[in-house]
């Protein structure tokens, strides 16, 4: 026993003092190579443990450590070994020496060693820390060829694809996660971590790249072993959603609640509530909107803020103010409290459907509640006042609020400035375009435009100079000037021959596009469908009965496409000359058609379109208003031809024009169908829509149709304006209804709604009616015996 004590003692002793050797030459190198590097060393005592030695002192210039490293390779029979070249690739990322990891990757490999995933993690941290992705996907696409059996497991990437995503890298996350997924299918790896992968999803819906996301959509689809859960399928139901593929969001609500009956991680919470009432609002479908939120009031969620700011936000989309303001009461029932977004979602509703006198009570419920207007909000009251008739308080409240200061911005100033314009009173819209400056804000194309055709239509181009003067931002305005210069040189040109013999917008018959129009499939997943059918397929057990018909009738594989859309106008601002587009061209297509100027107008629309500008739904729809008023409706409906071959979407606007057409036609019949098409692709009838389909039926004839269309009209919430009474008065006193003219004319004077001229003339016509039928009825009595 006391020899063996012995034995481990001298063994410790030996083992001790070749350590401590170790640290004395470790010490004896350091000091030499601080002093004068590597010129006085020798190669006889270099050892892997003496470079792992020399590499993990603190007190060493990283420096230093680069010129031993290479200064040990120079060593006959010497390789590095694994753990060296690991704590070398640790020294360089930590001291920020990025661009020398390259040449000990390319070392390691002549020595034929495997980087490990830790050490390949940790370069592509330190790559995307320090922003140099160009390495970042330069080492992932040597990878393979650092060495065979290199194992990559999803928690060296999650990270690595979470850092590039809040980078906004996502170029390069896309090109880790496809390498990623393609050595999962080869090694038969664990895969993608489904959080990463969702925050990359999420990425890619947020930067509108439609194609990226439906590539790794489908890549993730045809992996069997990808962990799908209810995080994944809400964000890519709203993703579709938003991009109008109603269709693939319905089937992946199905697949969802097929796979939720053996797989708890796929059940539907109420972000998949919200997210599908988002996507059916988006798509117009506001009754069946309305159907999933109430059953999601009864399925076990309670809806949140954000669940009522979609559904409400969606209900004034559409023009649904009783809808809205019924969800408002209802949110504030159940203790939430709306905030500014809701507020201006509504007032926005109330004034475009005529409901000014509601839309003030708001307005000041708003500033009793405490709720803080924004900016936008003011614009918002400030604009409804002025397109309802009340410009004078419109006016006060801004200037109101301009002595205050921080409650206007350049978009308020705008809307003054145009209305100053529509009432032909430049003069004062050009101080105000200059105090517009001076305040430091902007002017947008939106405001240009504006006093553009405002100078047109007042004959005073010799102003042109004084808004060159008065507009501080002088790369706005000479842009403008020389756009115009240019587009005027351009119709002045000479143009082909063969060109001008060619029709531009050509038609089949001014009918038959008509038909064709409205004969266009469309679906609509709340389509009526046998109700046995659906008796059988329906689960008596299900809590979403009706979303799970909507989804029966979703066909998957829809595209990105959409026949109708609820998109409004957006301001366009000011961006120096790349502001000049197709915007542009609308505004002085709008010059030259309201001046009735149709041939320059198509000659600059066939310049414009073969100079690779793309026609908007607004174009379009401009085009078509003028040529029916000029009455040449083959070529107005040849403009809807091309426009649907240019699958160009129409809206509320286009669907206004068919109908004053059609009434200009005598066909009100027709004009019935396309109202049916217009709710079934999910669109809504605003004032204006109601105005052209009582004055189509009226003039056909059809005044109790006309009569009910009034009713329905109140009944949607939306007030009736001047437009609507003359109409309704001039149909029944042109049909001999004189008592029904008088009453629609006394329930237009207790609606508070101010008479114009159109009226006047209208009651002149009326009173003349009526002392004829007086005079008539007095012929025809019996003269009484004197």
């Amino acid at each position: 026993m006391l020899h063996g004590r012995k034995a481990v003692s001298a063994s410790v002793n030996i083992k001790n003092a070749s350590k401590l050797g170790d640290i004395l030459v470790a010490a004896h190198f350091s000091k030499k190579l601080s002093e004068s590097g590597t010129l006085n060393l020798s190669h006889d005592q270099v050892s892997d443990q003496l470079v792992l030695e020399i590499l993990r002192r603190p007190s060493l210039d990283v420096s230093k450590k680069i010129d031993f490293f290479k200064w040990c390779s120079l060593k006959p029979k010497y390789k590095h070994s694994s753990s060296t070249y690991s704590l070398m690739l640790q020294t360089l990322s930590r001291a920020g020496y990025v661009d020398q990891v390259d040449q000990v990757l390319n070392s390691m490999k002549e020595d034929r060693l495997v980087i490990s995933s830790g050490d390949f993690k940790l370069l592509l941290d330190v790559f995307i820390r320090a922003a140099r992705f160009d390495l970042a996907l330069e080492l992932t696409d040597r990878m393979e060829e650092l060495g065979t059996g290199l194992e990559l497991h999803q928690d060296v990437y999650s990270s690595v694809l979470v850092a590039l995503v809040r980078k906004n890298q996502l170029s390069l996350a896309l090109s880790i996660l496809f390498k990623l997924l393609e050595m999962s299918d080869s090694n038969d790896a664990k895969g993608v971590d489904s959080s990463a992968c969702s925050q990359l999803l999420v990425a890619l819906r947020k930067a509108a790249m439609k194609d990226e996301f439906r590539k790794v959509f489908d890549r993730l689809r045809e992996i069997k072993s990808f962990s799908w859960n209810t995080r994944i399928y809400n964000v890519c139901i709203h993703a579709f959603g938003c991009w109008g593929d109603l269709n693939t969001s319905l089937t992946l609500f199905k697949e969802m609640k097929e796979k939720s009956l053996g797989d708890s991680a796929c059940e539907h919470d109420l972000g998949t509530y919200n997210s599908l009432i988002h996507s059916l609002c988006l798509d117009g479908k506001i009754k069946d909107a309305i159907s999933v939120f109430e059953e999601l009031k009864v399925s076990g969620h309670e809806p949140d803020a954000v669940t009522y700011r979609i559904i409400i936000q969606g209900c004034c989309r559409c023009y649904r103010s009783d809808d809205a303001i019924r969800l408002f009461g209802d949110m504030q029932y159940n203790g939430l409290l709306p905030t500014t977004v809701i507020y201006n979602s509504v007032l926005d509703c109330l004034f475009k459907v005529r409901r000014v006198s509601d839309a003030c009570q708001l307005y000041e419920r708003m500033v009793q509640d405490g709720v803080r207007a924004s900016c936008w909000t003011h614009n918002i009251v400030i604009d409804g006042l002025f397109k309802n008739g009340k410009p004078v308080a419109a006016y006060t409240i801004f200037c109101d609020l301009k002595k205050k200061g921080r409650f206007v911005d350049g978009i308020t100033f705008s809307i003054v400035v145009t209305q100053l314009c529509k009432e032909a009173d430049l003069d004062e819209a050009l101080i105000l375009l200059e105090e517009m400056e001076g305040r430091g804000f902007k002017v947008d194309l939106v405001t240009l435009s504006s006093v553009i055709i405002g100078l047109q239509k007042g004959g005073k181009w010799d102003l042109a100079d004084t808004l060159l003067k008065r507009v501080r931002e002088r790369y706005l305005v000479p842009h403008a000037l020389q756009w115009a210069a240019n587009m005027e040189a351009s119709l002045k040109s000479p143009h082909s021959r063969k060109n001008d013999l060619m029709p531009i917008f050509p038609s089949s018959g001014s009918l038959a596009e008509i038909l064709r129009f409205i004969n266009a499939s469309t679906f609509s997943p709340s389509a009526d469908t046998d109700e046995e059918t659906d008796a059988n397929k329906n689960d008596p057990w299900s809590s979403s009965p009706y979303m799970d018909r909507l989804a029966d009738h979703a066909r998957p594989g829809g595209s990105f496409v959409k026949n109708f859309t609820l998109d409004r106008a957006r301001r366009v601002q000011a961006k120096g000359a790349s502001s000049f587009d197709m915007d542009m061209v609308n505004t002085y297509l709008c010059i030259f058609l309201s001046k009735g100027k149709l041939s320059v107008a198509c000659k600059l629309f066939e310049i414009f379109t073969e100079a690779g500008f793309d026609p908007t739904t607004y174009t379009y729809n401009s085009m078509m208003t003028a040529f029916v008023k000029k009455g040449y409706f083959d070529v107005a409906f040849g403009v809807l031809r091309q426009m649907s071959e240019k699958i160009c979407p129409t809206d509320i606007a286009t669907y206004n024009v068919i109908i004053q057409g059609l009434g200009k036609m005598q066909r009100a019949d027709l004009a019935s169908s396309v109202l049916d098409k217009l709710v079934k692709e999910g669109g809504y009838i605003d004032i204006v829509m109601y105005n052209t389909l009582i004055n189509v039926l009226g003039k056909d004839g059809r005044i109790e149709e006309a009569g009910k269309m009034f009713e329905q009209m109140k009944a949607s919430g939306v007030n009736a304006d001047v437009v609507t009474y003359n109409t309704l008065i001039e149909v029944h006193s042109k049909a001999g209804l004189l008592k029904d003219a008088y009453r629609y004319l006394k329930m237009m004077l207790d609606a508070g709604c101010s008479p114009n001229h159109v009226t006047d003339t209208t009651l002149d016509f009326l009173g003349k009616e009526m002392d004829k039928f007086r005079y008539q009825k007095a012929s025809i009595l019996p003269n009484k015996p004197t």
